[in-house]
């Protein structure tokens, strides 16, 4: 018997098929050896737990009921299958939805579905880690364009978070990130001498950057508009902590609308001139 309460499988008494005999439901078809299962210690007859800690009643390391799962997709590697599983702490008897990504990788042949996530007999933590739970910063969170580089599309979703949540001085301070990171390999390099450049205060000011870029015909005419909300709301503003729901929606008009200029069409051009030079590349006869 385990400390917990339940028989556990044990290398040779599965070879001998003596103890337990067949192998429990929610390990058949899987591609596991009686090594690997004995190793990670498997009980056969409890149901699934998560050991984690509470985000409701702040306890440690504690052990959640896991009781529903949906499949979400996955992370890096193909076989880091990531589910949202709905949990109850058995502490404060308050639920939490978590999100799951596998961690070992074998674990995704007994993970292979939400259903075999919630029928596991046992805890999922020596299989799955925790990257996060589902709370308010999840409430309809605008996506970033498409094909930015990882460190704006990172600066643009906590934006959006910080946005969802009301917290709109913090909001508009990631947004001018974004704008800055997005238009500071804009600029020229300098030359000694030439006076023709941006200066110094230029250079470092994105509200008097941005108007620099539009008038040498660097960044479209055709934004320079929406580009009044840097001024107006992300100097002023954000600075003296006054910014409101319809400032960050001005300025996350401009930065969307300016990435994807700058990032996404080029790339869907590019990637369309790739899917048309696959379509018309011989083929080996």
């Amino acid at each position: 018997m385990s400390a917990e309460g339940g028989p556990k499988l044990d290398a040779d008494c599965l070879r001998r098929s003596v103890m337990i005999g067949p192998l429990p439901q929610h390990l058949r078809g899987t591609d596991l050896s009686y090594d690997r299962i004995c190793r990670f210690n498997l009980p056969i007859d409890k149901m699934s737990e998560l050991v984690a800690d509470c985000p409701r009643c702040g306890s440690k390391k504690t052990t959640f009921s896991l009781t529903r799962a949906s499949f979400i997709g996955t992370r890096g590697a193909d076989w880091q299958k990531t589910y949202e599983a709905f949990c109850i702490c058995r502490h404060c008897h308050r639920a939490t939805v978590f999100v799951l990504t596998a961690s070992e990788y074998f674990g995704h042949a007994i993970f292979a579905s939400a259903e075999k996530l919630v029928d596991f007999s046992g805890s999922v933590s020596a299989f799955m880690s925790i990257a996060g739970f589902v709370s308010i910063k999840d409430v309809a969170a605008e996506a970033p364009p498409e094909h930015l580089p990882d460190s704006i599309d990172s600066v643009f979703r906590e934006a959006v978070t910080c946005k969802s949540v009301a917290c709109y001085n913090a909001s508009a301070t990631m947004f001018r990130l974004c704008l800055d990171l997005a238009t500071r390999d804009k600029l020229p390099a300098i030359v000694a001498g030439d006076a023709t450049g941006p200066n110094y205060k230029t250079r470092r000011d994105l509200g008097l950057r941005l108007p620099w870029l539009f008038d040498n015909k660097v960044l479209p005419e055709d934004l320079r508009d929406l580009s009044h909300a840097v001024k107006e709301d992300g100097n002023d503003g954000a600075h003296a902590g006054t910014m409101t729901a319809e400032d960050v929606d001005d300025l996350l008009d401009f930065t969307t609308a300016l990435l994807e200029r700058m990032y996404t069409e080029p790339a869907r051009v590019i990637l369309a001139k790739e899917r048309r030079e696959a379509r018309r590349k011989p083929t080996a006869s």
